[in-house]
C-alpha cells in the first residue's frame, strides 16, 4: 500500500453511484419508484410528488427520512416498494472486485439504503464475497449520511477506528463528517445528481472519477 495510506485498516465505500457508475442509470428506477410513492401516499400528482421528494432529500438528506418526520411513513413500506426494480442493467466488475479483495484490512459498505437492497447490488456486481460487513439505514436508526449520528453508530457497530480509515463517497457533502472523525476522505466525481453539493477541499483528500483505477493506481505506487 501507498505509503500515505499505509495506517489504513477499514476501507468504507457508499454503495449507489459509487460503486457502479451512475452512467447505467439505475438509481433512475428508484427515483421514478419515489415519486410513484409519494404520489399515491399524497394524492397529488408526479410532479408535485417530485418537487416533495426532492425537497426532502436536500433538507432531511434521504427522501425517507423526511416522509417518515412529515408523514409518519414506515420504512419498510417505503423501502421494499422504491427498491422493487430491476437489476440487470448492473454487470459483474471483475476489476473492482479483485482491487477490493487486494486491499489490507477490512472493508465495509455504509449506505442509506437497506441491507436487502444492497446485497441483491453487491451480488449482481460480482462483489458479494468483497465485503466483511454493511451498515444500513436501519442500523443507523434511520439517521442518514450525513447526520454525523449515522456514522458514529457505524463506527460503533463494526468497530472502526475513524483514524485508521477511509471512505469513499460519490456525494461530496458525505465526506463532511467522515473527515471530522478523521478518517481519510475519497470523493468520487463522476457526476451523479447533485454530488458535487457543497463540495469543499477541506473535508476531501483525495478526488477520483472511478474507485477500481484508484485501487489500482494505490498498488502501483506503493
Amino acid at each position: 500500500m501507498t505509503p500515505a495510506l499505509a495506517h489504513v485498516e477499514s476501507w468504507i465505500f457508499d454503495l449507489d453511484n459509487t460503486l457502479y457508475s451512475p452512467g447505467v442509470r439505475l438509481f433512475d428506477q428508484i427515483d421514478e419508484r419515489m415519486g410513484s410513492f409519494i404520489s399515491r401516499l399524497l394524492d397529488v400528482d408526479r410532479v408535485e410528488a417530485r418537487r416533495i421528494q426532492k425537497k426532502y432529500f436536500h433538507e432531511h438528506g434521504t427522501t425517507l427520512s423526511g416522509l417518515m418526520a412529515s408523514h409518519g411513513v414506515e420504512p419498510d413500506e417505503f423501502l421494499d416498494y422504491v427498491h422493487d426494480i430491476d437489476l440487470a442493467i448492473l454487470e459483474q466488475d471483475r476489476a473492482l472486485a479483485e482491487a477490493i479483495g487486494e486491499l489490507p484490512g477490512k472493508k465495509f459498505v455504509f449506505t442509506n439504503g437497506d441491507a436487502a437492497y444492497a446485497t441483491r447490488v453487491l451480488e449482481r456486481l460480482g462483489l458479494g464475497a468483497s465485503f466483511d460487513a454493511l451498515h444500513d439505514i436501519h442500523a443507523a436508526g434511520y439517521a442518514p449520511k450525513p447526520d454525523p449520528a449515522s456514522y458514529d453508530a457505524m463506527c460503533a457497530a463494526l468497530d472502526i477506528a475513524p483514524e485508521r480509515a477511509l471512505f469513499v463517497e460519490d456525494m461530496a457533502r458525505n465526506l463532511r463528517p467522515a473527515k471530522a472523525l478523521g478518517m481519510v476522505t475519497v470523493w468520487v466525481n463522476n457526476g451523479s445528481e447533485k454530488g458535487a453539493h457543497e463540495a469543499d477541499a477541506g473535508y476531501i483528500d483525495y478526488e477520483i472519477e472511478a474507485v477500481a483505477p484508484w485501487l489500482a493506481s494505490l498498488k502501483e505506487t506503493a
